[in-house]
């Protein structure tokens, strides 16, 4: 982890740098490049220079171009007739000489076209940056040309300057990568209670090895109630087919009346508990995985109760056997869920990084949601169009009343969140819509009483009056875009299928409030089972 966290960082920097220094360079060229056409085209509007290209006065341009190229730090300036003759040079033995000699490149659009430009050639004095510019008379003719140029030295030195600057940088950054990754390694290894990857793959190996050799059922769940582990004698026991995906789902699509998802609730273990399954009693055991104070889990084992009377006579050396496995499946089920949760914290934990660095309102978000709705997907959905909001520019607020705890376990999730989520998307549009709204959008939830109560309020224009009856209506909408006019159609089938109704009214600030009632479906629980 150490030498892939620094060779990123070194191959990032180390890239990014270079690229710079390209830019750099690139962008110093073009500057000089610039200032040396700009001072040809100053120099080329000279009177003194046009009056002694005029009259061929060597020793005046000579002198005069000499003074110019130490006053502005130039490499050279060269001074030519229309000819492109030397009139002046920084070596006097060039004087007189065409200046494509000297130039390495050809004169042609000063001359002839009569326009400067900017290149970069190899000359008698180095290579250079130059800018050449052309000379009018009072009629307009081109009478000769002004070579102004810079000597690439002085980029190279620059260029070096910053390249031990990145240098210093890309060190100072892989050390400061290395000090991160031995920080994250160690607390990433921590989490882990110190274990490689290979040690926890052995563990895992030894687990299943343990939970296969055991004639008792074990069954293990997380927090949410998904299946995380299951050994062959439970599927037996359970009429479970052996080819069935088992891991993941729910326990009470596999077992509609398990007591496990009470003991997750209640943290409250339970032993040696009778229980009817299939015609057989089964005796049953239900431990809650612990890590801290969290109930991140809870492992139930069982076996039937006939074998156990066939077996009374070796009932202490058995017992004593079945506890040892019973305590080490245990034990090494609650160490693979605490290190799965812990890893799980531990992007919590990256998470909650990132959220840090977000505003308050975001961090009041989610306690809100964590407090006020325990059900994890509509909190999740919640959670996604607050972060859609704050890409559209606008606010999602929850009224910090608002209360949804009391959800039914029967309640299709899917319709639910499909009939929030669609209102909400619509009083995103609807806001957008409103150029002189302050970007608002409320929600407000309730269960209190025999529904649950959602109320929307978007800061859009309002429904028009000549949709208003067929707002709900298949293809019905107040934009005249293609894909629009079905979001609210599936609200208003899905609020059918469940029951409810909605309603419609305008908002003070003009948009629209949409409340929905969905009425609670009371279940009588069934016995315990399993």
């Amino acid at each position: 982890m150490i030498l892939i966290i620094g060779l990123m960082a070194l191959v990032q920097t180390g890239f990014i740098g270079l690229f710079a220094l390209h830019i750099l360079q690139k962008s110093l060229n073009e500057q000089i490049g610039e200032r040396a056409l700009n001072v040809a085209i100053t120099l080329a509007a000279t009177p003194d220079i046009i009056k002694g290209i005029e009259d061929r006065n060597v020793d005046l341009l000579q002198q005069l171009s000499l003074k110019i190229a130490e006053k502005i730090n130039a490499t050279f300036v060269v001074i030519g007739d229309k000819n492109g003759i030397r009139l002046a040079h920084p070596n006097t033995q060039k004087i007189g000489h065409p200046m494509l000699d000297d130039e390495g490149d050809d004169n042609t659009q000063v001359l002839i076209e009569g326009k400067g430009y900017i290149s970069k050639d190899l000359g008698s004095l180095g290579w250079s940056m130059r800018g050449k510019a052309p000379v009018f008379n009072i009629n307009g003719q081109v009478i000769g040309i002004v070579s102004v140029g810079y000597h690439l030295q002085l980029i190279e030195k620059i260029i070096e300057k910053y390249r031990l600057i990145l240098i210093i940088v890309i060190i100072t950054s892989f050390i400061v990568s290395a000090l991160i990754a031995i920080w994250f390694s160690n607390h990433f290894k921590k989490a882990i209670f110190g274990l490689e990857p290979e040690q926890i793959a052995h563990l895992f190996d030894e687990q299943k090895a343990i939970l296969e050799s055991i004639r008792e059922g074990v069954i293990a769940v997380n927090n949410r109630g998904k299946i995380t582990t299951i050994n062959h004698t439970a599927m037996d026991a359970l009429g479970l087919r052996k080819t069935e995906k088992i891991i993941g789902k729910a326990i009470n699509t596999i077992l509609t009346d398990t007591s496990m998802l009470d003991v997750i609730k209640t943290g409250k273990p339970q032993f040696d508990k009778e229980v009817l399954h299939n015609n057989h009693i089964l005796i049953v055991n239900r431990l809650p995985i612990r890590q801290g104070n969290t109930i991140t889990g809870v492992v139930s084992s069982f076996r039937k109760k006939d074998e156990l009377d066939l077996i009374s006579k070796k009932l202490t050396r058995i017992q004593q056997y079945a506890d040892s496995l019973r305590s080490q499946a245990h034990e090494y089920t609650n160490k693979l869920h605490t290190i799965a949760g812990l890893i799980q914290i531990g992007a919590k934990d990256k998470a909650l990084e990132l959220i840090g660095q977000e505003n308050q309102e975001h961090q009041e978000l989610i306690k809100l949601l964590m407090q006020a709705i325990p059900d994890p997907i509509l909190a999740g959905c919640l959670i996604g169009k607050y972060n859609r909001a704050r890409e559209l520019g606008l606010q999602l607020i929850i009224d910090k009343e608002s209360q949804m705890s009391n959800i039914p376990e029967t309640m299709p999730r899917e319709k639910l969140v499909s009939i929030i989520g669609n209102l909400i998307d619509n009083a995103f549009e609807a806001t957008l819509e409103n150029k002189s709204s302050s970007g608002k959008v409320t929600l407000s939830m309730t269960d209190s009483g025999n529904d649950l109560i959602f109320e929307i309020e978007d800061q859009g224009l309002g429904i028009p009056d000549s949709i208003k009856n067929r707002i709900f209506d298949k293809g019905v909408s107040s934009k005249n875009e293609y894909g629009h006019g079905f979001g609210l159609h599936l609200v208003k089938k899905f609020i059918a299928d469940l029951k409810g109704s909605i309603s419609i009214s305008p908002s003070k600030s003009g948009g629209s409030i949409f409340i929905v009632y969905i009425p609670k479906i009371i279940h009588n629980n069934q016995p315990e089972k399993l």
